[in-house]
Order: C-alpha cells, then structure tokens, then sequence
C-alpha cells in the first residue's frame, strides 16, 4: 500500500505541475516576448522555448553579447543595424544576465540544456561600472561606448492590489518580492543602493536577509525574465526592475501591470556601455556596430523602448 501511495503522490505532483505550466501557457505571459526570426516554428514553452539567444547561431557575422534587460530593443535594433549596413546577413545575440555573458567569455562556453555554445562574442555590454572592473581585471575590451541610460521602478500587478507606494513597503512581511540575485545582476547592487537610500542597511537587511529566509524575497537567476512573470502569474506581489522593463510589460505588450515610480532621490540610474572586444571573429563588423550603436537610428529604437541616452 505505501507503494500505491508513493507513487499516487508522485503522480498527483506531476498532475499539478502540469496543470500550471498549462495555466501558464494559456495566459499567454510565457516567453520568448520578442518576434521570433522567419522559418518554421516550433516553440513549446517552457520546455523547448529559447528566450534569450536571437538570431543566425550557425556561421553568424556579428556576435552579440546584450545584457539581458534589452532583450526587448534585439528585434528592431539589429533590424535597423542590418539596414544601414547590408552586407551583414546573419547575426547572433544573446541577452542573458551580464555576470553570465561574463563567465562565458572567461571560460569560452555556454551550455544551456543540451545546448553547446562556443562562440566568441564580437560585442559586449553591462553597466558603466561591470565594464570598468572587468576592463581591470582581464584586459578585454578595444574600444567602449556609452549608449543609454535608465533608472528603477516597481512592477507590481494591474490594480496594485497590495498598495505598494515604494522601496520601503518591500520590506513589508506581507509583500512577496521577485528579487535579482546580486551574484550575477549588476541591477541587484543598484537596487540595494536604493534600499540603503530609502530605509539605511535595515530595510536592505530585511529585504535580501530576513525575507529571502522566509521565502518572502525570491532570488531570480533571470531577472528581466523571471520577475516579469512572477507578477503576472500572482507569485510575487512586487518586483524592483529598470523602468524600461515595465514599460515594456505595460505598454508594449499591454500585460495587467502596473509601475510604480521611484522617486529620484531615492532611485538609481544605470549608464549602459557598449565594448568591442580586443579579439573580436568578427573585427570589421564589431567596429561597424560600435559605429551603429552612437547613429541617430539605434538611439531612436532605444527612445522607443524608454530608455534615454547617455551623456557624450
């Protein structure tokens, strides 16, 4: 009889399992959020769904490695890139996490499922700051360029249903947080900064120690992805998040969503860098979309997309 159990328990698990991954599905919150490339489609999330590797993997001219928060300008950014210059037919871009595109730059893969990735990028891009320590560090970069700026909001659901008017209310116990793990999300030293601002270490200890204890702080291992979803399937009740991402959800794809702003004194604003690396494949093509990423038409994307330019 234990058997029969065990195994009905097991069976009742994987029913339920099942059952929200299909509730998922049917919301239609699953990514990828982008338009996928032209071909045949076979997308089945979240099981064969890649999200953030865009493009032509097989012999690609241009290699790009996007911190993941601009997942959403990839689409029309390299669509323009293409048009002004023509010759590039085939490029690859991944928008992971940067700490992630870090670690595989150093070590020369990524393997995602039974996926194995050895490309080498042409282009990489982070914070201001990531680029300077690993400029230190390792030595890697040409030439650099900053390129757009933007600060924090909050995502919460349609409604606002737990009245969150800011940071401090995330240290609320009530208030379930999609928090990005500092270990590979520059964003995540940002909003702690911002926590430091609006509470001191208190509301920082609170929100990153005694509630991640209590399951109340869930720490994402893909923030621009993760946190999204968690406030569109009721999981967390607040997410901190670059204010482009919840415009993003709110208005492009007109997900139930709400934004809450943060006030400036309180807030944080983050300089994207662009580099051409030192040894980049693909060498003319990098410097051409160094070149690219400065012009009148990749900013007009970013502007579309709510991100503001960085100061020359």
């Amino acid at each position: 009889m234990r058997g029969w159990f065990g195994r009905a328990a097991v069976g009742a698990v994987a029913c339920m399992m099942a059952l929200e991954t299909h509730a998922a599905a049917q919301d239609g919150f699953l990514p990828p959020w982008n338009p996928p490339p032209e071909g045949l489609q076979f997308s089945v999330p979240p099981f064969d769904a890649v999200a953030d590797l865009h493009g032509d993997i097989n012999d690609p001219q241009l290699v790009v490695f996007f911190a993941g928060n601009q997942f959403m300008v990839v689409h029309d950014l390299i669509a323009a890139f293409k048009r002004a210059y023509p010759r590039y037919h085939r490029v690859f871009v991944e928008t992971l996490p940067p700490g992630i595109l870090a670690k595989q730059i150093e070590g020369g893969v990524l393997v995602m499922g039974n996926l194995r990735i050895t490309l080498k990028p042409d282009i990489y891009t982070a914070g201001k700051g990531a680029i300077a320590t690993l400029q230190k560090a390792h030595g890697w970069f040409a030439q650099t360029v900053d390129y757009a700026r933007n600060p924090l909001a909050i995502l919460v659901a349609k409604g606002n249903p737990k009245h969150i008017e800011g940071l401090a209310d995330l240290g609320r116990p009530d208030v379930r947080v999609s928090m990005p793990n500092p270990k590979w999300e520059g964003i995540a030293k940002q909003i702690e900064a911002s926590y430091r601002k609006v509470g001191g270490e208190a509301l920082e200890r609170t929100i990153m120690q005694t509630k991640v204890k209590a399951g109340t702080t869930y720490l994402t291992r893909i923030h621009h992805r993760e946190s999204p979803l968690r406030v569109l399937q009721g999981k967390s009740d607040a997410a901190p998040v670059w204010s482009t991402e919840a415009y993003f959800e709110q208005h492009i794809l007109h997900h139930p969503v709400e934004t809450i702003a943060i006030p400036e004194a309180d807030n944080s604003v983050a300089t994207y860098t662009a580099t051409r690396l030192e040894r980049a494949p693909h060498a003319r093509a990098a410097k051409d979309f160094m070149a690219f990423m400065q012009s009148a038409a990749a900013q007009a994307v970013y502007r579309k997309h709510g991100f503001s330019s960085a100061p020359r």
